[in-house]
């Protein structure tokens, strides 16, 4: 495996780790492709690539999970996706730095089939914790880790 094999891919949309994503990535010399369905602001630097995708249902999932595999890190707090890109051998992070991975995907997904049934039948209940430095540094700290694992892997 060489370094332009390994690649991060971004779920774009409320990923309040970007900055941090760019600064990691260009350490590691890792290309970056940054994904949403809505024009936004990367940095320019040939190891960023932004994809904006059509605005239909799930495009910017799709479009993560069918490029996603063994040499990726996948960003992202979207369960479903994350559940997708484990399948394809991908490392998954959420933006908090918790790892999703295969053993814990499944109570996840539980989790969250509950908590939408919960939504539905009109109960009223807290979403996630807010997003601190803790979160933050956590992230970096995964991030780094998980590029160090992929590079030892060739």
């Amino acid at each position: 495996m060489n370094t332009a094999a390994r690649r991060i891919l971004v779920d774009a949309d409320a990923c309040p780790v970007k900055d941090e994503i760019y600064r990691v990535a260009e350490r590691h010399a890792v290309p970056v492709s940054i994904v949403a369905n809505s024009a936004f602001r990367v940095p320019v630097s040939p190891m960023v690539e932004r994809v904006v995708v059509n605005d239909s249902f799930d495009a910017a999932d799709d479009w993560i999970a069918e490029r996603a595999n063994a040499r990726s890190i996948v960003i992202t707090a979207d369960i479903l996706l994350a559940d997708r890109c484990l399948k394809a051998g991908a490392t998954v992070i959420a933006p908090t730095g918790k790892p999703f991975t295969t053993s814990s995907i499944g109570s996840a997904i539980a989790t969250r089939a509950i908590m939408a049934d919960l939504r539905a039948g009109g109960d009223v209940i807290g979403g996630p914790a807010p997003f601190g430095k803790v979160d933050r540094s956590r992230f970096l700290s995964a991030l780094d880790a998980a590029l160090v694992r992929l590079k030892r892997a060739v």
